[in-house]
């Protein structure tokens, strides 16, 4: 018998208590959709802070990121760099235009937004928006139901399919009590664990190893690349450019929705700076602790555990410890799968039902709706992982398969949030063709660009994200030039815009 099991259980009995009370409370406060997607727009820089980092690592971060520092060693601090970027960026450059546009047009989604931006009478901006996050967040729901199941399956001994339904069913309780308020709490709570998690870690398994220098020693023992920038395999033209499609993953923050909808709720523009240096020094440390636990797994190991090299250094603690550290990773997870289904949930009843199909629903109509439809996409996110584990040999990367929701959700909206925040002559129909382009070169770079003859590794190795950023961005530009706005449209642009660039 597991003499650990005791202690294991009630770390999570702790966690998945604390996460239910977290809903009920959330529950008292909510009062219609406005607080459903976007806690009546009234939170801090620490919630958002906390909740768009726990948000935008998901369980890659946990599992993925430190299976990337096994494996790859120092270079996987290049990932660790462009999320740091990514991030500063978003606050520093975007978020502040982001917020001063959202209030003026009193939007409580981002394609609420989109569609006062552009004058959008047809609404195409929110059908789109609509079927790009419906697409995007049941693949990335189903990712995160994936590693739930997979954790369980780690570190309690519970077989994957009942541990990925007990995760979903806790999801399922708080966020259908509590909507976007209970999200953001237990973001920050989740937040917390995963940071402090991330950071003992390195420190306790550099001290149980005898150091940073033993380490290093031990992997240049192994592979001299493992403590080098360039990694297994030196400077090639190669490595150059798989670094490039590490350092990108920074663009995936630049325009997000599940991100930017934090944005959106800010109580006030002051909150940004306080909220850019807490989001980007846990970016930092939490991001480099999650490298060093690969490093540190492989010095231990010596063989390359991958994504399995967290649950088994955790192995390694005492029980008590052992406990606490199934919530951690719980943590990274779950916090990404509420998030995704409140935007689900808004994109399908508010951006489709209410404002396209059915104009006069009262909000008093759309808040049950919503839980409903929350409801179902989370069945469909979970029928998808189940589908997918069956079908599966062996269990799917963590840190690929979340990527697929997560470069869509960002080459779609990415490129046209940023050019609606500086660009005036940027129009209806560009920004159509940009979300249009985004969405679909993704899946063709992801699932086609790697099977291009010669040029498919190159491909494999620069990821999806960039070359659909980069098209999404021309498209934008090119089919906004060839139709410009009428001059007025422009004139109203120009003013928004320079209101929203005001210091």
């Amino acid at each position: 018998m597991d003499e650990a099991l005791p202690f294991k259980l009630a770390g999570l009995s702790v966690y998945l208590i604390a996460l239910l009370a977290i809903g009920v409370i959330a529950s008292r406060r909510m009062k219609g959709a406005g607080d459903y997607f976007a806690a009546g727009k009234n939170l801090s820089f620490w919630s958002v802070a906390f909740s768009s980092r726990a948000t935008g690592e998901s369980g890659w971060l946990l599992l993925g990121l430190t299976g990337m520092g096994a494996t790859f060693g120092a270079r996987a601090f290049w990932i660790v760099a462009g999320e740091t970027l990514g991030v500063a960026i978003a606050w520093l450059v975007l978020s502040r235009r982001f917020h001063r546009l959202t209030q003026r047009y009193d939007s409580i989604t981002v394609p609420d937004y989109l569609e006062s931006r552009f004058g959008d009478k047809a609404q195409l901006l929110r059908r789109i928006s609509a079927i790009a996050i419906l697409v995007f967040v049941i693949i990335y729901v189903a990712a995160q139901i994936d590693a739930t199941g997979q954790a369980f399956n780690h570190f309690v001994g519970i077989n994957y399919y009942a541990g990925a339904a007990i995760g979903f069913a806790v999801v399922m309780v708080y966020i259908l009590a509590g909507g976007f308020l209970a999200v953001v709490w237990s973001d920050v709570f989740q937040g917390i664990l995963m940071f402090v998690g991330l950071i003992f870690l390195p420190i306790w398994g550099l001290i149980e190893i005898g150091g940073l220098d033993v380490m290093t020693a031990k992997l240049t023992a192994i592979d001299p690349g493992l403590v080098t920038l360039s990694g297994p395999g030196g400077w090639t033209a190669e490595t150059v450019v798989a670094i490039i499609g590490f350092a990108t993953i920074g663009l995936g923050f630049l325009g997000a929705p599940q991100i930017f909808v934090r944005f959106l709720a800010l109580r006030d523009e002051r909150e940004i700076k306080k909220g850019a240096a807490v989001a980007i020094l846990w970016t930092v440390l939490a991001g480099s602790g999650a490298v060093l636990v690969g490093m540190v797994g492989r010095a231990i190991f010596t063989i390359d555990r991958g994504e399995a090299v967290l649950p088994d250094l955790v192995a390694l603690l005492p029980a008590v410890i052992i406990g606490l550290y199934i919530a951690v990773v719980l943590s990274a997870i779950m916090s990404t799968v509420d998030s995704l289904l409140v935007l689900g949930a808004s994109a399908i009843a508010r951006d489709y039902y209410q404002k396209v199909r059915f104009p006069a629903t009262p909000d008093a109509k759309l808040l049950p709706m919503s839980r409903r439809i929350t409801f179902g996409l989370a069945l469909l996110g979970f029928a998808a992982a189940m589908l997918i584990s069956a079908l599966q040999d062996e269990p799917a990367s963590v840190f690929w398969f979340v990527l697929v929701g997560f470069y869509g959700l960002a080459a779609t909206f990415g490129p046209t949030v940023i050019l609606s925040l500086f660009w005036s002559g940027f129009t209806a129909k560009g920004a159509f063709a940009a979300m249009a382009a985004g969405f679909a070169s993704m899946l063709f770079f992801q699932f086609v660009g790697p099977e291009l003859g010669d040029a498919g590794p190159w491909f494999e190795r620069i990821t999806s994200l960039p070359p659909a950023f980069i098209v999404s961005l021309l498209a934008g530009y090119f089919v906004s030039k060839g139709e410009p706005s009428p001059p007025e449209e422009t004139r109203r642009m120009r003013e928004d815009l320079a209101n929203a660039g005001r210091r």
